[in-house]
């Protein structure tokens, strides 16, 4: 069998175009290899897909694709996936569908009277007895919805998921989240009609009120008029929130399971400074933009805040990390990531602490110690607050994330020898990367976490050799 094409998206649920549009532009970080939104009115069930960013397609011309007269919810998403199928990005994009008439126009497709589509965050790894052959983890879970039925779906499909479906008979959206909640979204209250959002940073960015987390193990109904009712089917399971959601792909201020996201990467960077702070460091700094706040904080705790200096800059809002290939990351951190003017003037023999959300393959850390010491740097410090992502845990098991992140086991991890089946020392790690590297210990990022209000018991810490989530 074909591996399952898993993806980390944004997704949302809103009543009008212009919102839908709107909440996955604030959601743009979350994904930019494609987007699509879904239109659902009665007896009518229509979808876009395009590839590429979500203002590649304007706004204006998509009004007069869904005219607003004939519709009244509409579901939007934004993605990138975590396997590489570059040949078949408007394929693999979502809304994924079941019935319709396609009609491929190159660079985006729209599909008619589709019978019921889906638009997901999250990834299902499923048995043979569903037989996936080669389709994506959405599409199975789309059939399985429509033979089995939604309460079935969540009591009996593991992984994780926020899933939203269109019905057309049903005239209706459904909302599912997995009993683990491992991936976050919202409910939210715009011009008295709910909505639904992967993070409220797109519902407070667009004028929308924020109501609550959407419940792990529970159904939402979305009415049409702009209702909803929600029925929990599993409660009080185990929580096991993806914690890669605070420290890297989440909006810095966004809220995440009541846990601020900020908060949280400030936190990161106080236990990073406990755990090491050399002596010799004459500028922190942090590759952009992500890992800001924890520098800041960093700096502060080792008693060097006034030795803070931003030194990178990057050209575009774009993560290197969702490049779909090797190759295309390595092009978009070389294009990408440059020295601000003027640093070669303060970073010339200097020791210089550069503090980042994490280090997964190397790439952005290598080019990064590569233009300082180009500038003049004596030495480099590469300091992580997150720990060691792909090593083989001690049960023997490569780590990596199985749950929607790309990260997947068998990926380039530095942590790991070429050969991939042994783990490195951390001064092979810094031999690899030409620099010292050090990374924040398990047992120091669960002592932030839990200094914000979140229990390490309730993190999904398999990528960093925690146990198997899903029992």
């Amino acid at each position: 069998m074909e591996e399952a094409i898993q993806s980390k998206c944004g997704i949302c649920v809103t009543h009008t175009l212009h919102d839908a549009y709107s909440f996955i532009k604030s959601l743009q970080h979350r994904g930019r290899e494609a987007c699509g939104i879904f239109a659902l009115g009665k007896n009518k069930l229509d979808v876009i897909k395009w590839s590429g960013s979500v203002t590649k397609l304007d706004l204006i011309d998509l009004h007069k694709i869904f005219p607003a007269s004939q519709y009244h919810t509409y579901g939007a998403h934004v993605r990138y996936a975590t396997k590489g199928r570059e040949d078949k990005i408007l394929e693999d994009a979502h809304p994924h569908f079941i019935g319709g008439k396609l009609d491929n126009r190159g660079d985006h497709i729209i599909i008619r009277d589709c019978e019921a589509v889906a638009i997901h965050n999250g990834q299902v790894n499923f048995s043979k007895s569903l037989n996936p052959n080669s389709e994506c983890d959405t599409k199975i879970l789309l059939k399985y919805y429509l033979k089995n039925g939604e309460k079935n779906l969540i009591k009996n499909i593991p992984g994780s998921f926020i899933l939203a479906i269109a019905d057309k008979k049903k005239d209706k959206v459904i909302m599912l989240r997995d009993k683990f909640a491992v991936k976050p979204a919202c409910l939210g209250l715009k011009d008295g009609k709910y909505c639904v959002a992967s993070e409220d940073i797109a519902l407070i960015e667009n004028g929308a009120l924020y109501v609550e987390d959407l419940d792990a193990g529970t159904i939402y109904d979305l009415s049409s008029k702009g209702g909803y009712a929600k029925t929990p089917i599993i409660a009080n399971h185990e929580k096991k929130h993806c914690f890669f959601e605070w420290n890297y792909i989440a909006n810095a201020h966004s809220m995440i399971n009541g846990i601020s996201v900020l908060k949280v990467r400030q936190e990161l960077g106080k236990v990073l400074a406990e755990e090491f702070s050399p002596k010799d460091i004459d500028i922190v700094t942090f590759l952009p933009r992500c890992p800001e706040s924890a520098a800041r904080s960093y700096s502060k705790a080792i008693g060097k805040e006034s030795k803070f200096k931003p030194v990178f800059y990057k050209l575009r809002g774009e993560r290197s990390f969702q490049g779909t290939t090797q190759e295309d990351r390595k092009k978009s951190i070389k294009s990408n990531l440059h020295l601000l003017p003027g640093t070669e003037n303060f970073l010339n023999n200097k020791t210089i602490a550069v503090i980042d959300d994490s280090t997964i393959r190397g790439t952005n850390s290598k080019h990064a110690r590569e233009l300082l010491e180009k500038a003049g740097a004596k030495k480099v410090y590469l300091l992580n607050y997150t720990p060691r992502i792909g090593a083989i845990g001690h049960d023997g098991i490569p780590r990596g994330c199985l749950f929607g992140v790309d990260m997947p086991p068998e990926d380039d991890f530095v942590v790991r020898t070429e050969d991939k089946k042994n783990n490195r020392t951390d001064e092979e790690i810094s031999k690899t990367l030409g620099m010292q590297v050090y990374f924040l210990s398990p047992s120091g990022m669960f002592r932030a976490f839990e200094r914000c209000g979140m229990k390490r018991e309730n993190l999904c810490s398999f990528c960093i050799g925690g146990s198997y989530p899903f029992k």
